[in-house]
């Protein structure tokens, strides 16, 4: 006769419930949360002590008794603001959009070539502000030893009124061409192949193409680059203030440089902000009013 041992039932262990789970899962959560509140503030004061707090205080100078629109510096340097932004607009906005052109129809070396333009933006402005200087050097710059070389005379590029904004607008132009162009660059890698056929079946040629296919399908973005353009352009300083000190006599000195004349020269900081306050006020009355009457409806 064999006796038959029964073993217990082993016991299993319960899964926590979620009460025993509630205290742990609370420190954490509240540990995290503020981990995150705490570099968020820390962001939030470096933003109020070396932003926002500069700006009221710069609106707050503004507001002192000054009178800079009698000084005709003050005409002379919106004069010369609002030319350099319409020779931006004509060299600077239609050289970009042509190189991406170009670059949209080449076959082979794409990534090198698109290097090569791009590879100005990625040098600090201060520095292309030298080279370009040595370049208009009158003795042994580059462009004037080019012109010998060719029997042209030699230019007074940054040394004469009648050239020295022009001289400023090709530096411009190169040092941030190299953004625009990759951006249209984009946009026209966008636009379907299917609408250039058709355009040839209707025996459009180039010009027709472009007109009629090319700038209305990359409309939206040839527009907000010219507001770019614009906003940027009317903020120049570092041109001016590295190669010309803003002559000679006086045609190239712009709002932002006559800002930091009063600010850092002068002294007048009450003057500076107020400066600084219309230009921003004008950038963007004239912002809105662009966006409004360029805004596509429907």
């Amino acid at each position: 006769m064999s006796i038959t041992t029964v073993s217990p039932p082993r016991r299993t262990e319960e899964p926590a419930t979620p009460a025993a789970r509630r205290p742990g899962a609370l420190r954490r959560k509240i540990t995290d949360n503020l981990t995150a509140y705490g570099f968020l503030c820390a962001a939030l004061v470096v933003f109020a002590l070396f932003s926002w707090y500069p700006i009221v205080r710069g609106v707050l100078l503004s507001f002192q008794q000054v009178n800079f629109v009698s000084s005709a510096l003050f005409g002379i340097a919106w004069r010369n603001t609002l030319l350099f932004t319409g020779l931006a607009l004509i060299v600077g906005f239609a050289v970009p959009f042509a190189v991406a052109l170009v670059l949209n129809e080449l076959r082979h070396l794409k990534g090198y070539f698109r290097v090569v333009v791009y590879l100005p933006v990625m040098l600090p402005p201060v520095v292309v502000a030298i080279l370009w200087k040595w370049f208009y050097d009158p003795g042994p710059g580059l462009f004037n030893s080019i012109l010998r070389t060719v029997g042209l005379p030699p230019l007074s590029w940054l040394n004469s009124a009648d050239t020295s904004m022009l001289s400023l607008v090709l530096v411009a132009t190169w040092a941030s061409m190299g953004s625009a162009t990759l951006i249209y660059l984009a946009a026209l890698q966008t636009i379907p192949g299917e609408l250039y056929e058709a355009a040839e079946l209707d025996g459009a040629n180039l010009w027709q193409r472009l007109r009629h296919v090319t700038i209305p399908q990359t409309r939206f973005v040839l527009l907000i680059m010219m507001l770019l353009q614009i906003v940027a352009t009317m903020q120049v300083f570092t041109e001016p203030y590295v190669m010309t000190g803003g002559g000679p006599e006086d045609s190239t000195v712009t709002v932002l440089l006559l800002l930091y004349r009063y600010a850092f020269t002068y002294n007048d900081f009450g003057t500076a902000s107020a400066m600084s306050l219309l230009l921003f006020i004008a950038l963007g009355a004239f912002s809105a009013l662009y966006l409004r009457l360029t805004r596509t409806k429907g």
